[in-house]
Order: structure tokens, then C-alpha cells, then sequence
């Protein structure tokens, strides 16, 4: 397996095969009917363009109260535990962390993206953030620290998983689109964003 290593991000090409991507997605399909997927706002009240679930102690929110971490599905029911083939990869790519808290589920349509962010609601940022893509190609975009300047971009494909960590923790980062009926995993194509973190 290749590690393509970008601005301090380091990318696995093809982490997942083919046989282990399809059975990934039958086992969040396990979790989305416990924790359905549902259109985040942000505090200003904008619906983002993903729509978003998670498993595990914790599922990540948003809506007008804030950006925050939650113990239970919006619905008030907990959330699914995290599957096993990911805590396994967890511990295979990052075996010096603590075991994840959260597993944020993310689907992108061919028309959504993701802007420039940090992952900075945890508690401790040393702790590494794993980011799985399944389904359509999307196109991934690394920053800075700080907000501007020059930016560099990769074509994540199914089964790519990214880690964050080091100095790449903090990095600004996004999806500027997907490139869509790229990948046949997903019947109705359409992309799966896993990002699994410590929260605590």
C-alpha cells in the first residue's frame, strides 16, 4: 500500500479494498438506520451542503446553539457503536493514540463540498484525526495554520484514508467538490466521509 505524503498529511492510496469498501458500507448502513442522517445549519442558520451522522460516544452537531459534540442523535437516541473494521484501522495506522470517541458520518452529493476548516472542537489536539473517503472521487484541498496563502490539492479516491496528525492536526483543510458517477461503490453514486477523532 502507498503513503503519499502531502503538506504533513499523510495519505494511504487504497487502505480499503474493493471487498472491504462494500462491506464498510453495509455496516454504516447498520448505523444510519439507528442515527439517520440529517442537514446540519450553521449558527448563522445556513443549511451546509452535507448531510451528517456519526457513531460512537459522541456525534459532532451543528445548529444555531453552536458547533459542539453531543452524546446522542439529534432524534435523542445514542449513538451506534463504532464499527470494529474502523477501530481496527484506527489502531493499525495510529497505535499510539487513544482509541476514537467519534465517528462522524459524512455524505456528499455531487454537488456538495466542504470549506476551509479546522478540526479543532477536541479537547486534546494532539490526538490524530483519520479521515476514511468511500464513493465518488473528491477533490482535497490542504491550507495553512492560518487562513490564506497557498494551498496544494489531491484527488482522495474510494478506499483512501487520510491521517491527520502532527502538525497536519491543525491544518486547514476542505473538499472543493466531488467528481460524480466516478466510483461504482455507491449505487446512486455520491460520496462517504468518515472522520474518526478523539473528542475527550
Amino acid at each position: 500500500m502507498a503513503v503519499l505524503r502531502v503538506r504533513d498529511f499523510d495519505i494511504h492510496l487504497g487502505y480499503f479494498t474493493g471487498v472491504d469498501q462494500r462491506r464498510l458500507v453495509d455496516l454504516l448502513r447498520a448505523c444510519l438506520v439507528q442515527a439517520p442522517l440529517v442537514r446540519p445549519v450553521t449558527p448563522r442558520g445556513t443549511p451546509m451542503s452535507v448531510r451528517m451522522s456519526a457513531a460512537g460516544q459522541f456525534g459532532w452537531v451543528s445548529d444555531r446553539a453552536g458547533y459542539r459534540y453531543e452524546p446522542v442523535h439529534p432524534s435523542g437516541q445514542p449513538w451506534p457503536a463504532i464499527p470494529d473494521m474502523l477501530i481496527n484501522m484506527w489502531h493499525d495506522l495510529v497505535p499510539d493514540a487513544r482509541s476514537p470517541e467519534c465517528c462522524l458520518i459524512n455524505w456528499y452529493d455531487a454537488t456538495a463540498k466542504m470549506g476551509m476548516h479546522q478540526d479543532k472542537d477536541e479537547a486534546d489536539l494532539s490526538q490524530p484525526v483519520v479521515s476514511v473517503s468511500l464513493g465518488d472521487e473528491a477533490l482535497f484541498r490542504m491550507g495553512n495554520q492560518t487562513r490564506g496563502g497557498k494551498t496544494e490539492s489531491v484527488w482522495l479516491r474510494s478506499g483512501d484514508v487520510v491521517v491527520m496528525a502532527g502538525a497536519a492536526r491543525t491544518t486547514h483543510h476542505g473538499i472543493d467538490r466531488v467528481r460524480a458517477q466516478s466510483a461504482t461503490l455507491l449505487p446512486k453514486g455520491g460520496r462517504i466521509n468518515l472522520t474518526l477523532r478523539v473528542v475527550t
